[in-house]
């Protein structure tokens, strides 16, 4: 298995002989490679299994060295940029030469951002390159918020996982662009969409497509638990399920449910906080995944602030 610490130093000389390493950000922990270095990107998308149509999200340390690996930041977007860095915010942006085109899966785009996580933005201060950093966990599975999550299923092919702790927003960042003039979110996430309104005006959500993504994360069934998800009404679900004598385990906003053993449910906000639900999502859906169960049951939340975010998560892990 990788070794778990907080050394800085030891993961900066991993990245620089083109080795991966995890790493903490605000949002998920991400499996860091030189983004410059092809065969290291090359690496990430074997560590994951991931396919090579789906492009990567590029790490860096301000938005002065942005300019080093892509062409321009168009002024709306610098001023997302200017407000939400260091952040859960990625910036679709026209990309340099200087990025191999595995990078970004051909496109004439690259997705990029400042994380938030103080120990992953001392890192990138001191490396020369950018790092090409998706979630640190096989393709299409669950995010990791731990180190311990990545150590569960990609220790046996990294060196190093730096230790940041459990991440604080709990969802992938939220990707901007621009179309004809108008901004358009490619992917919800961690940054609430009324906040990107706040500074730009009304954008335009793009919805996930299945194949030849524009960015990061538009892959229509992700996220998702290795057992069948299933997302409705969590009453009518369980009374349908408990007929059929199938087993399950409960994901809920709030509510606690007295026909289903208490250790075969997890509540992702007591108190319905929606910024709460966020955090605990991945984790609470790992829990379940390993629980002796046939089926997992959820439901979905308030379609308002993060709960929208929450929601695209949830639906994609029951899209199959």
């Amino acid at each position: 298995m990788a070794e778990i610490g907080q050394d800085i130093a030891k993961a900066k000389a991993f990245l620089e002989k083109g080795e991966l390493v995890g790493i903490p950000t605000e949002t998920v922990y991400g499996l860091g490679g030189n983004a410059l270095n092809p065969d290291a990107v090359a690496k990430i998308f074997a560590t994951k299994n991931r396919p090579e149509f789906d492009p990567l999200i590029i790490h860096t340390s301000s938005i002065e060295r942005v300019l080093e690996f892509a062409v321009e930041i168009p002024e709306v977007l610098r001023l997302l940029g200017e407000k939400f860095w260091p952040g859960p915010l990625t910036l679709l942006l026209p990309k340099k030469n200087i990025l191999p085109d595995l990078v970004t899966s051909g496109l004439d785009t690259v997705a990029v951002r400042i994380p938030g996580h103080a120990l992953s933005r001392e890192l990138l201060s001191g490396l020369d390159f950018p790092l090409a950093a998706p979630s640190a966990n096989p393709f299409g599975y669950i995010s990791p918020t731990k180190a311990s999550h990545v150590n569960d299923q990609l220790g046996d092919k990294i060196p190093y996982i730096l230790d940041g702790g459990t991440c604080e927003v709990g969802l992938e960042s939220t990707i901007v662009g621009v179309e004809r003039d108008k901004v358009v979110v490619y992917r919800l996430g961690g940054l609430d969409v009324k906040e990107i309104e706040d500074v730009v005006g009304d954008v335009r959500v793009m919805t996930h497509s299945s194949s030849n993504p524009k960015s990061p994360g538009m892959l229509k069934n992700h996220y998702a638990p290795t057992k069948p998800f299933v997302l409705g009404n969590l009453k009518t679900l369980i009374k349908e399920y408990q007929l059929k004598g199938v087993t399950f385990a409960v994901l809920s906003f709030r509510d606690v449910f007295k026909t289903v053993p208490i250790g075969q449910q997890i509540q992702l906000s007591p108190s319905a906080n929606l910024n709460e639900a966020a955090k605990n999502l991945f984790a609470a859906m790992r829990a379940l995944d390993t629980m002796d169960v046939s089926v997992i049951l959820s439901e979905l939340l308030p379609e308002q602030g993060l709960g929208r975010a929450v929601n695209d998560r949830l639906r994609r892990a029951s899209a199959n």
